[in-house]
């Protein structure tokens, strides 16, 4: 998905908002047990719930690879389910050498090949350029480079000093010579909201996305108080209070009630910020 197509979502929808699949079979309600794959109808049936509401959807890697080969096949099953003009992330966060980030890439975004065309994958930038560009062979996909994290381990490294300021400030300044910010975002935790400002004079255009609103205490309204952009320029990601809504057979329509929830809040900030 191109960013232009991005935006043109997040004004049509007034919404700026990620689902997060990160689906635990032992949290999901009992009775979808009974399905052939219990995790992909839930997923299934959210993406029913707030294709509306939400201009992207993000499941984990983790929860789908633990589970093996059945896992694999819910996750295949969940992107091709994905709406086409909904941004679909995985969150796989990877890092590794040239050659074994191309066989990432290949496994992320070669739909040919492993049954899955992601837009975007999530990346750890710490090993450079060379395990991050095989990505960008790949026309169209995008980036997402890990920043600043909402987890309390951010203060081990994150913070610490170099030549071009904090690790994370060298990290973005550094990947922007990469590529551009139509190709390029940026994790930045929703806990960490006063940064914004910091991480927009290095990022003006980049959109990031942004974890941690909700069940880890991060703040939407601080974080488009310092992080929104005019063409807004974030992605808020919520995984917990959405899914996880409801352990019922509600569990779709809850899931629904939180993203309009989230969606109203939304639109309040984009119409604030003269976005719509």
């Amino acid at each position: 998905m191109s960013r232009s197509s991005l935006i043109a979502q997040i004004k049509e929808k007034k919404s700026f908002l990620c689902v997060g699949l990160d689906t635990d079979i032992t949290k999901i309600p009992e009775f979808l047990k009974e399905y052939p794959d219990p995790v992909f109808e839930f997923n299934k049936r959210i993406i029913d719930a707030t294709a509306d509401l939400c201009v992207a959807y993000k499941p984990n890697a983790a929860f789908y690879e633990s589970r093996g080969v059945k896992g694999l096949q819910s996750l295949i099953d969940t992107y091709k389910y994905i709406p086409k003009n909904i941004l679909s992330i995985i969150d796989a966060k990877r890092g590794d050498i040239g050659n074994t980030s191309d066989m990432y890439a290949r496994a992320f975004f070669d739909e040919e090949a492993s049954g899955m065309g992601f837009d975007a994958i999530t990346v750890t930038p710490y090993m450079g350029n060379d395990s991050v560009t095989p990505y960008l062979k790949f026309e169209g996909k995008w980036i997402i480079l890990l920043a600043l994290t909402s987890s309390v381990g951010s203060k081990d490294f994150q913070y610490l000093g170099t030549p071009e300021g904090t690790l994370y400030e060298a990290v973005i300044k550094k990947a922007n010579t990469w590529a551009g910010a139509d190709r390029l975002m940026f994790v930045v935790g929703a806990t960490k909201s006063t940064e914004f400002t910091d991480i927009r004079k290095y990022a003006p255009d980049n959109f990031l996305l942004v974890p941690g609103v909700g069940a880890q205490g991060g703040s939407l309204e601080e974080v488009c108080k310092y992080g929104i952009t005019k063409e807004c320029g974030l992605l808020v990601n919520s995984s917990r209070g959405i899914i996880y809504a409801s352990n019922g057979e509600d569990f779709a329509e809850a899931a629904r009630a939180e993203a309009l929830k989230l969606q109203q809040q939304m639109q309040a900030e984009l119409e604030k910020a003269g976005v719509i």
